[in-house]
């Protein structure tokens, strides 16, 4: 083949040269060469920045579904996003530091509507992750056009993920924290609860709201979740057993003033609270002010033994009903006869109790009353507590009636908070739901004298040994306490069978240290009973039994010995009930 010579500076094959073999065909190898190896090169680099960028995608998605340790601003990102904040309100817990109320990390869904490309499309898919959701609702709120709107609160990180996944642009997180209440109704009505926004509402949360969001301290209640536990349980069993409307009860410190436990029936769990003004979530411990019946009968013995006008030995007639005006006091199983201190307090005598306080007066009635905490409204440290309901003008009849429970309201804690100055020695300290620590005396205010204290204390005693509380003793516990029956107030009168009995107990009564108080809101007649409805047969067993639990749990033991006597012995014989009444 003829070759034809290249013109200088040219480079290639002119036509007749030989592609096949010589220095052509070497030249053709080494473009080919150059070329694979420029184009390998290409490919392993593009394919190196495709790996890092979906490792980087990967990575990113791990992060924010799973690890969620992205810093707390928004981000850009066409996916929902966690704007992070700090957990900022305390727990709640009883005195031996048990939780009552914790919060815990949450996330909630927002939108910013006006992000939403398709809020049909959007809400379709959110109706794909989060079933139980309103999806018209959702449709609306996305479609609003508005900069912001909260979707669902408190999403479990499953949820989270399932959104996340949806890939919706629009869509954002919110670090936040959910208020848990890990014993449910247990203690609801003490410590009560938040609202949507975490901001207290009720209860101990509402009432420490500022302190519980600005310290990471807890605060620490005085309350006793083992006590809380058995109280609540025995009066469920009342409630049960009796078909009541409702009940409380409360164990009280008598040397600080401290509630161990304070139960109001029926209650509800702050975790799933009922919605508008259910009767659960009234408080009956603090909030609701009843007339007492005859356990106010103690605040009579003791104001007329204080008054100096009457002392142990003292009798009055109770020979025949007690008539004032148009209207006439009668005994329940009258005995007919003058009775003494001791008989009047022990047989619930509503004629004897009234006169009494005619004994001791009107001025000084008032002025005792007030000295025990039954005329104010009481400090305990809750948002929902009543004021007691009194006499104005106070007049004679309003002495008669108040001597046996009638006329004046007043609040169960309240009934605690005086039953405890009876016996502590004479000295009232106001309530509290927060702890002290350390079981010393706190200084409180006398108002009446030690003697005074010791003789209620030992005609206390012996109600239960001889009178009408005889079913909540408990052997080896020297308990004492008083029944009470009140009759409902309704339509300017009296609702014949539909009472409120209640039994408040002081224990152990040669040294005490408790005051316990149990009401049972309109108890039905059983046959074990015998049809009687007063607090004898209702509210005064569960007081023993609750009694019987409480004292071996705060170390108390039973005594073996027999007790030695302690006040003036009435005249043989009782009346089953003690049901006060004013016609």
């Amino acid at each position: 083949m003829k070759l034809f010579p290249r013109k200088p500076g040219t480079a290639g094959l002119h036509a007749g040269e030989d592609l096949q073999n010589g220095p052509a065909a070497l030249y053709l190898d080494g473009v080919r060469m150059r070329a694979l190896e420029t184009s390998r090169g290409r490919l392993v680099a593009t394919a190196a920045l495709f790996a890092m960028i979906f490792g980087a995608i990967a990575v990113r998605m791990i992060d924010v579904a799973v690890l969620d340790s992205s810093p707390a601003k928004p981000r850009a990102l066409p996916q929902a996003r966690i704007d992070g904040i700090d957990m900022e309100r305390g727990d709640i817990v009883d005195r031996n530091g048990i939780i009552l109320a914790t919060s815990l990390p949450t996330v909630s869904l927002y939108a910013r509507p006006h992000e939403i490309l398709d809020p049909v499309e959007a809400a379709d898919k959110l109706a794909r992750a989060l079933p139980d959701i309103d999806k018209a609702e959702v449709r609306s709120r996305l479609a609003s056009g508005k900069s912001f709107a909260y979707l669902r609160r408190n999403l479990t990180p499953r949820q989270q993920y399932d959104v996340n996944a949806q890939g919706i642009p629009g869509l954002y997180f919110e670090k936040g924290e959910r208020r848990v209440y890990p014993h449910g109704a247990l203690v609801a009505h003490a410590v009560g609860m938040t609202d949507i926004d975490n901001k207290g509402i009720a209860g101990i949360e509402k009432r420490f709201d500022g302190a519980l969001r600005g310290s990471r301290e807890p605060v620490r209640l005085s309350l006793d979740i083992r006590i809380q536990t058995l109280v609540r349980n025995e009066l469920l069993k009342a409630m049960e057993t009796f078909r009541a409307q409702g009940a409380t009860g409360m164990v009280l410190d008598v040397h600080t003033g401290e509630l161990l436990s304070m139960v109001s029936l029926p209650d509800f769990d702050p975790n799933d609270p009922p919605a508008g003004a259910n009767e659960a979530l009234f408080n009956r411990a603090t909030k609701g002010a009843y007339e007492m019946g005859s356990t106010f009968k103690l605040f009579n013995t003791a104001m007329a033994l204080e008054s100096g006008r009457v002392n142990i030995n003292s009798s009055f007639d109770a020979t025949r009903p007690l008539k004032y005006g148009t209207h006439e006091i009668h005994d329940d199983h009258a005995l007919n006869r003058w009775l003494t201190v001791p008989e009047i307090l022990v047989h619930s005598s509503n004629i004897g109790s009234a006169r009494m306080a005619l004994e001791a007066g009107t001025e000084f009635q008032r002025s005792f009353m007030g000295r025990i905490g039954m005329l104010q409204t009481p400090t305990v440290e809750l948002p929902e507590v009543g004021s007691p309901l009194v006499p104005s003008p106070w007049r004679e009849i309003n002495t008669i009636t108040i001597a046996f429970g009638h006329g004046l309201s007043v609040t169960p804690v309240q009934l605690a908070a005086g039953a405890a100055a009876l016996v502590n020695g004479g000295v009232f300290r106001p309530v509290t739901l927060l702890a002290y620590g350390d079981g010393r005396a706190i200084p409180g205010e006398r108002v009446m004298k030690q003697r005074t204290s010791d003789q209620v204390r030992g005609l206390m005693r012996m109600v239960v040994t001889e009178g009408t509380g005889r079913k909540a003793d408990v052997p080896g516990y020297e308990i004492g306490g008083k029944t009470g029956t009140a009759e409902k107030a309704a339509h300017g009168g009296y609702k014949k069978k539909a009472v409120l009995s209640s039994f408040v107990a002081a224990f152990p009564m040669d040294a005490p240290r408790y005051v316990v108080v149990a009401m049972i809101d309109e108890p039905q007649a059983t046959k074990e009973t015998y049809g009687f409805i007063t607090a004898g047969w209702t509210a005064a067993p569960a007081t023993g039994r609750i009694i019987a639990q409480l004292a071996p749990m705060m170390g108390i033991a039973p005594k073996a010995a027999p007790e030695p006597a302690v006040a003036a012995r009435p005249t043989p014989g009782h009346g089953r009930g003690d049901l006060a009444a004013t016609r």
